[in-house]
């Protein structure tokens, strides 16, 4: 990546908080927002729990926003975007009119249909008989229309672009659970390019609904340990048996180290480098070699200019199913060579679940986190390291350690793989 990119400001609607302390406190101390899902009746699921977000008041965080847009909409995944992206922009100091981004590259995920939804739309088109009239609802499907509007993948991004006035490039992501981490990834190759030079960047997704819920429960990727919600998400351990469920949304702004030192803006980190491939091997299984993981692991370092062992922590895809977590670390063991041995790897999805699209945006904020507080965050619910994933996980307690260059993996259904490299931002 030619020419500095640096984050300036950040922000979360998250599993472990809605502003950035909080996010942070709960990152560094290990907590679970493990629960008994709230927002719907789940009795009928065979898993139970999630990592919801916190209530919100959207209106009150988002002060001079018009969101008539949103009104009556049911639109979680789009809120939960605004209200991180609010965030972002007021820590960067870009939220007066004619100093916003330029640009938007934001990552996303399959759309959040509600029941309630799916009955308005079709119910009314059910003959007696009980057919659907295709005829009838031909004729009549303007609410359909409305309804295929609000699900467009990238309705979030045209709509964060009319409430800023974003003239500029603007990108959807829709990489599965690496969306995130390719939307940051074109935003710095946006400004390295001299195509933007402030972008805001990040992921949004919500699938903890019916529909959602079920869609993983029939791929068997989920956690049921419904007893114990916040010791259910256990990357690496030996007795892990899928992922918790997470929702929410991230957003960084990146902007031109150029641009950010003409305002006066603190330089948070440095985006140095980013690398993407694919498995091409299977839907929702990664390489059983860790092909496409290796692949991007060396792009990124070497689009960062940085070797393995120049890298102080690893952010883990780590998702606590079964196939993923050991290919990961063997993929992290083959890039690493003997610096694997050094390099502690922990996954914070033992916290804050698995956001899907926004992982790799909320983990490229942890990773923020990390490397301003100097301290690991850990895996937490590491009762029995399973012996295919040796190697330093953090397990169960952060600690203290001396950071300037973290990796974040994000490894996505499709074989589809993103990875950032961040450092400190210091000369």
């Amino acid at each position: 990546m030619s020419g500095r990119v640096v984050i300036t400001g950040w922000g979360v609607a998250s599993p472990l908080g809605n502003d950035r302390a909080t996010f942070a406190h709960a990152l560094l101390n290990g907590q679970s927002a493990g629960a008994p899902i709230r927002g719907f009746d789940a009795r009928g699921f065979a898993c139970r729990i999630a990592a919801e977000v916190p209530a919100y008041d959207l209106a009150a965080s988002c002060p001079g926003w018009d969101l008539t847009a949103l009104v009556g909409t049911g639109d979680r995944k789009a809120e939960l975007g605004l209200l991180a992206a609010h965030q972002a922009l007021a820590h960067a100091g870009l939220l007066e009119p004619g100093t916003g981004p330029d640009a938007i590259s934001l990552g996303t995920g399959l759309s959040s249909v509600l029941v309630a939804e799916v009955e308005a739309e079709l119910i009314p088109f059910l003959r007696e008989d009980g057919e659907f009239d295709h005829e009838a609802f031909a004729r009549g499907a303007l609410p359909a229309r409305r309804f295929l509007h609000r699900h467009l993948p990238g309705r979030t991004t045209a709509l964060l672009a009319q409430l800023l006035g974003v003239t500029g490039p603007r990108a959807t992501s829709f990489a599965a659970c690496a969306a995130g981490a390719h939307a940051i990834a074109l935003a710095g190759r946006w400004i390295a390019r001299g195509e933007a030079e402030r972008v805001l960047a990040g992921g949004l997704d919500s699938m903890i609904n019916p529909f959602g819920l079920a869609s993983l429960q029939l791929l068997g990727t989920l956690t049921t340990r419904n007893d114990r919600p916040a010791a259910a998400s256990r990357p690496f351990d030996r007795d892990r048996d899928g992922f918790l469920l997470g929702e929410g949304a991230a957003m960084l702004v990146v902007e031109s180290a150029a641009s950010a030192q003409a305002r006066g803006a603190p330089i948070l980190a440095e985006l140095l480098g980013s690398g993407s491939s694919l498995d091409a091997w299977h839907v929702t299984a990664p390489h059983p070699d860790g092909r496409g993981a290796v692949l991007a692991m060396r792009r990124a370092l070497a689009d960062a200019g940085r070797s393995p062992a120049d890298v102080d922590y690893v952010n883990a895809h780590g998702t606590a199913t079964p196939l993923n977590d050991p290919v990961e670390i063997t993929a992290f063991r083959e890039v690493f060579g003997p610096h694997a041995d050094r390099c502690p790897i922990s996954s914070t999805k033992s916290m804050h679940g698995h956001l899907i699209a926004a992982a790799g945006a909320l983990e490229a904020c942890a990773v923020l986190v990390a490397l301003q507080h100097q301290w690991l965050p850990p895996t937490i619910n590491v009762a029995h390291l399973d012996p295919a994933c040796a190697a330093d996980v953090v397990p169960n307690v952060g600690r203290a350690a001396r950071l300037e260059v973290a990796l974040s993996n994000s490894f996505g259904f499709g074989g589809q793989n993103g990875c950032l490299v961040f450092g400190t931002g210091q000369d």
